[in-house]
């Protein structure tokens, strides 16, 4: 079945032309052998589908639709349809099925239901081609990497939590009537000299091992501090380098005006983000009529520091924070920014290594391939797109249920 190619040219017309044709002959306006000409159908069909849509009154475009001839679907188009959004509803609780359970799945839905069916019994399983065909019917579905979401990160992100988070935004707006100018957020993220996840290449079909060039076999952890706000716009980032001195030859080729500091695990801290903050005041220009709001994760380096907290508040930015484990929904940079930086990231490290043969990605390279890559991702679409999907320009009383709705659609029986 799955290699058959047709032999015949039965039922290649449209079911458009048919329905034209049927509602003709129905009207009285030409006979049979006068329609099928005009419409490029058949004469005999025709004639059937006629008298079908005058026995059961079904309408034209009812009694044009194509059969399957002798071969019928397992499900019907209700219990397919049905079948759909259960597939829909466990992927959206992180609980999204593969191919293969999903042909185990329908021998178990034919079973249990006394359907009629040709699966496999041995295998309990449906057949590739009733699975392509499946597909086929519904293109809503499609195949997707999942992205790894913790138990812990499932369980934080429930009605309770994102309610009373949007509750303090919307009092917080209300009170200083931010736009969109005004409205940042900060996050932080993980730059290796080896690529976190290669792009997929063009090979030999039927391959069992598809290789390509890296760095090395462990790469090297420099970390970037990256803002934007709701307007589009994106302030320059912050490297923090796995070093215990200052090297400028570090920064070569960086994106003009970011800075770097230094710190011999090159993860971000309380004292190297109040070198940013303090960047960041200078940037935003707050004041007493024109304060900022600055949404932040709960990191150590952003909620346990009293220094921040004062210099924030005496220079007029408002500080809030996610609630925990709600980042990879709620925040503007994962949601849209992150993904698309590093993956061109990985590009650009991948052009490096093709035009520079024999070497290796080091840290001394990071500078110039993050500011290829920055400049790519970091557009003004990317950034709006990131607040506005996620509900923070404009923000209405009821985006609090509504965010959470669109992305767990919890039912009661949960």
């Amino acid at each position: 079945m799955g290699r058959y190619q047709r032999k015949t040219d039965r039922q290649s017309w449209s079911q458009e032309s048919m329905a034209g044709a049927i509602q003709e002959v129905l009207e009285g306006n030409m006979a049979y052998r006068r329609a099928s000409k005009a419409y490029s159908v058949p004469q005999t069909t025709l004639e059937r589908k006629v008298k079908e849509a005058r026995q059961k009154k079904l309408s034209s475009e009812a009694a044009a639709v194509k059969m399957l001839g002798r071969y019928k679907t397992v499900f019907s188009e209700a219990q397919e349809k049905e079948f759909v959004q259960h597939l829909i509803h466990l992927e959206e609780r992180l609980f999204g099925i593969t191919l293969s359970d999903l042909r185990t799945l329908a021998f178990e839905l034919a079973e249990k239901n006394n359907i009629p069916h040709v699966f496999n019994t041995e295998n309990r399983m449906a057949g590739k081609d009733w699975l392509y065909g499946f597909l086929k019917r519904h293109p809503k579905l499609a195949l997707r990497y999942p992205e790894k979401t913790s138990i812990a990160r499932a369980k934080g992100f429930n009605r309770v939590v994102i309610n009373a988070f949007f509750d303090l935004l919307d009092s917080l707006y209300s009170k200083y009537k931010f736009s969109p100018n005004d409205i940042y957020n900060a996050d932080e993220t993980g730059i290796l000299t080896l690529a976190n996840k290669p792009s997929k290449v063009l090979a030999l079909r039927g391959k069992k091992q598809v290789g390509t060039l890296t760095s090395a076999e462990r790469g090297v952890l420099v970390t970037a501090e990256t803002c934007v706000n709701a307007a589009g716009n994106f302030l320059l980032p912050m490297f923090v380098f796995p070093r215990k001195k200052e090297n400028p030859l570090l920064m070569d080729d960086a994106p003009p005006g970011s800075f770097a500091v230094y710190h011999e695990s090159g993860w971000i801290n309380k004292e190297t983000f109040l070198v940013w903050f303090k960047k960041f005041i200078e940037h935003s220009n707050p004041g007493p009529k024109k304060p900022v709001l600055l949404i932040i994760d709960g990191h150590n380096s952003h909620t346990k520091s009293l220094e921040l907290v004062n210099l924030a508040r005496e220079n007029n930015v408002v500080l809030l924070c996610f609630p925990p484990r709600t980042t990879h929904r709620l925040q503007p940079l994962d949601v849209s920014f992150m993904a698309p930086l590093s993956t061109f990231y990985e590009q650009e490290t991948r052009k490096w290594l093709i035009n520079h043969p024999g070497r290796c990605v080091t840290i001394y390279q990071v500078g110039k391939l993050f500011k290829a890559a920055f400049s790519r991702a970091a557009t003004v679409q990317t950034a709006v797109k990131g607040f506005e999907k996620q509900g923070y320009i404009p923000l209405t009383e009821m985006y609090s249920l509504n965010i959470y709705l669109r992305h767990q659609k919890l039912r009661k029986n949960l």
